[in-house]
């Protein structure tokens, strides 16, 4: 029984850092979507946007984020978080032992595994405000929301605060990990306001085609590539045929949700515009994902594909909606993952007995008010203090050049 305890142990534990690993893997998803929506001079910014806003979502969350999140019994069922510091002691051996199967995972694998969810979140809200914010501003913000406001939301469902008392469903965080990112990214695009060009003075929408299309799809099909390890992972547990059947469950409705998600943009964009728009079905697949994550476990297949599917339909509004409004984002992300991260934690009791409309409700709700008003706050006073918006001359030479001192294709500018 021993040794059956210690290889569950290390099994779970890899599988776990595994996962971890994947989900890491999206950070680099994002930075090339990203780089390949915007334009050529924009494209070294938001790539630095992207691998320093996942080391200071790592380092935050090691200081800080990760205590805060996960502060104990102790605060079970609470609403104010306890502050506290680092990850706190590793398992012994003794103590897994004798934990009766309670204890199958590294300490340290849940810490990894967690510290990439916080990034994503970060990620999200880098694509929305693309081609016109200043970097070090970005930055101080990614310091406050990785090391304050996600956590303190993270506490409330999956650190054992009143969301989880409530009942309230979210499998991988529809709500806790997107509509997280998109709620601050909606913050900080109205006190941005759109590009320069972005909206006309009759209130014509000027499309800003991005600068390189195959790359944003090669980072569409890494993040769904790493959406298995972020769906996967939070079974939080491989070993016993009941857990392995879950998470192959899991890859599949995981995989079905995105199919469905591509299928429905594509046909929706035809029927609007005419035409099959690519970056519609890229952000299709994204929503698909966005959706099924919420619950990727109790629906069927072909229910992940229709959950996926409608997920699909509503980005596609949702984007025009946003620009009829003069919420300008660049790659979609409000609507991706805040509009259909709602609809996927809503769709939840459509399979999930444990679920109830009123439940996710009070969980959409506290989630978006808590991230959007500390969002707005913070981005505010970095406004007021040091400003977030580049020049408009900046804006028009590139934010390569004004933030970076570089440029991505230099042979296409330079004699």
């Amino acid at each position: 029984m021993e040794n059956l305890t210690q290889l569950s142990y290390a099994l779970d534990t890899f599988y776990f850092l595994v996962c971890g690993a994947l989900v890491m893997w999206m950070a680099a998803g994002f930075a090339m979507l990203e780089a390949g929506l915007v334009r050529a001079k924009n494209t070294v910014e938001i790539l630095t946007k992207n691998i320093a806003l996942f080391a200071v979502a790592c380092t935050m969350y090691l200081l800080c984020g990760y205590a805060i999140m996960y502060p104990g019994e102790d605060a079970a069922g609470g609403i104010l978080p306890v502050l506290g510091t680092l990850i706190g002691d590793e398992h012994t051996a003794e103590a897994v032992l004798s934990s009766e199967g309670s204890t199958y995972y590294a300490a340290r694998s849940d810490f990894f595994f967690q510290v990439v969810f916080v990034a994503t979140a970060m990620s999200i809200v880098s694509g929305a405000v693309a081609e016109r914010m200043k970097l070090w501003a970005f930055l101080m913000f990614a310091v406050v929301l990785t090391g304050f406001i996600y956590p303190v939301q993270g506490f409330w469902k999956w650190g054992g605060g009143f969301l989880q008392e409530a009942k309230f469903q979210d499998f991988a965080g529809s709500g806790v990990v997107h509509m997280c990112g998109a709620a601050a990214a909606l913050a900080a695009v109205i006190l941005l306001g759109p590009r320069n060009g972005k909206y006309g003075k009759k209130g014509e929408v000027n499309a800003i085609p991005g600068a390189n299309l195959p790359l944003a799809t090669l980072g569409t099909f890494v993040l769904w590539l790493g959406w298995f390890g972020f769906n996967g992972g939070s079974q939080l547990k491989l070993t016993g045929i009941e857990n392995a059947n879950a998470v192959a469950q899991i890859f599949v409705n995981t995989n079905a949700g995105a199919a469905g998600g591509v299928i429905a943009a594509l046909v929706t964009a035809r029927l609007l515009f005419g035409k099959a728009d690519l970056t519609m079905a890229l952000n299709g697949a994204l929503a698909g994902l966005v959706a099924i994550t919420a619950e990727p476990l109790t629906p069927s297949a072909l229910g992940a594909t229709l959950i996926g599917g409608i997920g699909g339909l509503l980005v596609v509004f949702s984007i025009v909606a946003l620009d009829k409004l003069h919420l300008d984002d660049p790659v979609g992300a409000i609507s991706v993952h805040g509009v259909v991260g709602i609809w996927g934690l809503l769709a939840v009791p459509l399979t999930n007995s444990d679920a109830t409309l009123l439940k996710q409700l009070l969980g959409i709700v506290t989630i978006f008010t808590w991230v959007f008003g500390c969002s707005f706050v913070v981005w505010f006073f970095l406004k007021k203090i040091m400003g977030i918006r580049i020049s408009q001359e900046e804006e028009y030479e590139g934010a390569d050049i004004a933030e970076c001192g570089m440029e991505a294709y230099p042979e296409f500018t330079s004699k």
